[in-house]
């Protein structure tokens, strides 16, 4: 669901800029001050003295209160907080026999809250870790929704017309992953329930284009995907490739409102370049189909920055996308980014449909050495306007 997904990617920002940093080490060594006897945690590289946040990140204990920039050009500029612990795992032996699997991804335990600028707001809270003796991944997610966003209709004689759509939303999110033998390649089961109430903002349409259930309806879906993943981190890829193939069910059989099909097919591949593997080439390709009977704010739309979530929305939607990053000197590096899109409802409107794209540039800073993980901020540019986004790890996060 395009409205649920960039919400559950906040799990993973847990350090906004640099400057979070000031305000973070401070407060660990007041907590470390009181404790001698522990270990003493440095934010700075042992290895080059740089600003890093891997030791602070595997030592430190509780719960940190990281605050959080919101800039996706669909609800607004805002802000959140999100108390966020992360762990990191080692392989174990029996791995190590195994020397082309992947390494075991850290877990990850948040929360968060957040109100935007067209007062969009919510919190909740969500985990991703891993059972090693069981060779099992699960993610787990939870939370309230109040968003205001804009959504658009081609109607005969107006054309294309926007509409705003308040929706109060309480999605509920389990997957489960069971490794296949020592391989790289898992197989799984998802179940996402949602309780969604919707009300018409700032709209010139009339009430009779929308179904009566869209507006107040519960959703409840069973998935099943396969994946094979052997990035070398699950963060800031550096190169790798992660292939997913799934497919959910909303059905009455399951208590849903709405009876459809969701299909999804994406692939990442990350290709190092050059002495030192200075220049990293990302590619993606990522396409949904949807068939039956779904609400329109459900509904799959081009997921590239520079273009607002739910802009371009059909029932099938393809994109491909590329991200070359350039690893300047020392812990910075620039990207550049360019992709394509095309959204509709049948195949044959294939060729009628507009090619959507975008192109941008940004920065990153090796933020965790330890960790493969880089952070910083992009500008993109779409076919109607500029997006500006903070980037924690890669921006393709699924």
């Amino acid at each position: 669901m395009h409205i649920i997904s960039p919400l559950i990617k906040i799990k993973w920002l847990i350090f906004l800029w640099l400057i979070a940093g000031i305000s973070l080490q401070s407060a660990a060594q007041d907590s470390l001050s009181r404790e001698t006897h522990k270990k003493k945690i440095s934010l700075r590289d042992s290895l080059d003295h740089a600003i890093d946040f891997s030791d602070f990140m595997i030592d430190a204990n509780g719960f940190i209160p990281i605050p959080i920039l919101i800039t996706e050009p669909a609800v607004g500029i805002g802000g959140a907080i999100a108390p966020v612990l992360l762990r990191k795992r080692h392989q174990p032996a029996s791995y190590k026999k195994h020397k082309n699997m992947a390494a075991i991804p850290p877990d990850v335990t948040g929360g968060f809250g957040f109100y935007t600028a067209n007062k969009s707001w919510g919190g909740g809270a969500g985990r991703s870790g891993t059972i090693i003796p069981w060779g099992v991944r699960y993610k787990v997610f939870a939370a309230y929704l109040d968003m205001n966003i804009d959504f658009y209709k081609t109607l005969p004689v107006k054309g294309e017309t926007e509409f705003g759509v308040n929706l109060k939303m309480i999605p509920v999110f389990l997957q489960v992953q069971k490794q296949l033998g020592f391989s790289n390649w898992h197989a799984g089961i998802r179940y996402i329930f949602t309780k969604t109430t919707a009300k018409l903002e700032k709209s010139v349409l009339p009430d009779s284009l929308f179904k009566p259930k869209e507006m107040d309806n519960i959703s409840s879906i069973a998935g099943i995907l396969v994946e094979y993943d052997k990035r070398d981190n699950e963060f800031t890829p550096g190169k790798g490739t992660k292939l997913h193939v799934g497919a959910n069910f909303s059905n009455h059989i399951f208590g849903s409102d709405f009876d459809y099909t969701n299909l999804e097919v994406y692939a990442y591949h990350y290709i190092p370049i050059g002495h030192k593997k200075k220049w990293v080439c990302g590619l993606r390709a990522d396409m949904q189909q949807v068939l039956g009977d779904i609400p329109f704010y459900y509904k799959p739309s081009i997921d590239l920055r520079g273009i607002p979530k739910g802009r371009y929305q059909g029932d099938v939607n393809m994109l491909i996308e590329t991200e070359q990053r350039w690893n300047i000197v020392r812990r910075w590096s620039a990207v550049f980014f360019t992709g394509v899109g095309k959204a509709f409802d049948d195949y044959p409107d294939f060729g009628s449909a507009s090619w959507d794209y975008s192109y941008g540039t940004g920065f990153r800073y090796l933020l965790a050495r330890k960790f493969g993980l880089y952070m910083g901020a992009d500008i993109a540019r779409g076919p109607e306007q500029w997006g500006f986004y903070i980037q924690f790890g890669s921006a393709w996060l699924k």
